[in-house]
């Protein structure tokens, strides 16, 4: 079956209108802080995430079969309420199964920690590990599954594990003739902004298994449906949209409460950071892991924190600045200053629009520059991460961010191009 041909399998339940509701607020408002995302929060139009739509008006996916459930401590109803209980206290679904993904059915374990399976304390379903010996669903853990659902809050970057995760379900699930069904949510860093480089396949790995950018701009559901009209993945895909959320709204304009989707994306800032800092974990800096603002600063004991912030804030980059910062990493989480006081840079950024992924590249430049013979690499990791080797290469050669990103306007071009069959909100 070729891809193309699949993915007429896929749908969407709700009516278009209903998926794309109006925009809220000043997009260009800054991020999840204080007052000003207090105020953006509570002028928010109303948004519903997928799974409220699917108790509301597409039960009949679910009414009557047994379902498998992949979560975490992120999918919730607007009002607060856990996936894994409205769906067992729900008289037409029989929940048999969950899944939990990196981070855990809870959220609560460090990057890396392998996730253990056992029984939900509160349901007595069994949880079935998707970070562990396996990140896929077994043909046993599927027995008895007539439909494998899909709600976990993405974080809007490739580097994150989430969508590896769906895209392996998905596979699993059209081998074993199981329906999967994408609870979707909205894009927190915003669904009309797409920025960095495209990754190459040749660099395909579980922190980045398919061609899409930095920041891709794309909800859960979207990338789904993607995958299999796109990317060849086959399996009867259905995806129960988002309600009043518009692309150019970030997550704190929605109303919804901030989850923080893993342990160190602890507000909108660190997750608008994200896809340009994330990139500093195949180097010899810490981006603060364990703190309260990881992935908003990077630095290092022999870093200048002052020059360092003078020479960024002179790239003019749009929409952010920088500040000199001193902090001190958490372990476990920071494994390379565990507990020691560094000093480095804060990225602040007063719009959500800015380019984090140039920004990113920019304090890579600087910072390799300022460390010397200090700087090392985590090769492998570094080029998983950048989705290329040439960014590490160029950097080693001494070009500067101009000429590291020179092609990247014409990937995103290409990449804007091949997505938009598979956009689902205006």
């Amino acid at each position: 079956m070729q891809p193309r041909r699949f993915a007429a399998l896929v749908s969407i339940l709700a009516l278009a209108a209903g998926a794309c509701g109006p925009s809220g607020g000043d997009a260009g408002s800054a991020s999840g802080r204080g007052e000003a995302a207090s105020a953006s929060a509570t002028t928010a139009p109303s948004v519903h995430p997928g799974i409220d739509v699917l108790l509301s008006d597409s039960l009949d996916l679910v009414r009557g079969r047994r379902v498998g459930l992949i979560t975490n401590h992120t999918g919730r109803t607007a009002d607060g309420r856990h996936d894994i209980d409205v769906l067992a206290e729900s008289p037409d679904v029989e929940l048999v199964a969950l899944y939990a993904p990196e981070h855990g059915i809870r959220g609560e374990e460090q990057a890396g920690a392998v996730i253990e399976g056992g029984v939900d304390a509160g349901t007595g379903v069994p949880v079935h590990s998707l970070y562990g010996d396996t990140i896929q669903p077994t043909p046993g853990t599927l027995e008895g599954v007539d439909v494998l659902l899909f709600d976990i809050q993405d974080v809007g970057a490739r580097y994150y594990t989430y969508p590896s995760t769906m895209a392996l379900a998905m596979e699993a699930a059209g081998q074993a003739g199981i329906p999967f069904v994408v609870l979707d949510r909205p894009d927190p860093i915003r669904g009309d902004v797409v920025q960095g480089n495209v990754l190459d396949i040749a660099f395909s790995s579980f922190v980045g298994r398919y061609p899409v950018p930095m920041r891709h701009g794309m909800t859960m559901g979207e990338l789904a449906r993607m995958m299999v009209g796109a990317f060849g993945v086959q399996v009867e895909l259905h995806v129960v949209p988002v309600t009043g959320w518009s692309r150019d709204m970030a997550y704190d304009q929605t109303g919804l409460t901030w989850l923080p989707p893993s342990p160190n994306i602890a507000t909108l800032a660190s997750a608008l950071a994200y896809p340009g800092t994330c990139l500093f974990e195949g180097t010899p800096l810490s981006v603060g892991r364990g703190t309260e603002h990881a992935f908003e600063w990077v630095g290092a004991p022999w870093i200048d924190g002052q020059a360092l912030a003078d020479t960024l804030n002179g790239y003019g980059f749009a929409g952010v600045r920088f500040e000199p910062a001193t902090f001190t990493p958490h372990a476990p989480g920071d494994e390379k200053f565990g507990d020691t006081e560094v000093h480095g840079v804060r990225v602040v950024g007063s719009t959500t629009d800015y380019d984090a992924p140039r920004v990113g590249v920019a304090m890579l430049v600087e910072a390799r520059r300022m460390s010397g013979d200090r700087w090392t690499w985590n090769v492998a990791h570094f080029d998983r991460l950048a989705g290329t080797d040439a960014l590490r290469v160029g950097l080693d050669a001494g070009k500067g961010m101009a000429e590291l990103t020179a092609g990247w306007d014409a990937q995103l071009a290409d990449f804007e191009a091949q997505r938009a069959p598979y956009l689902l909100y205006r």
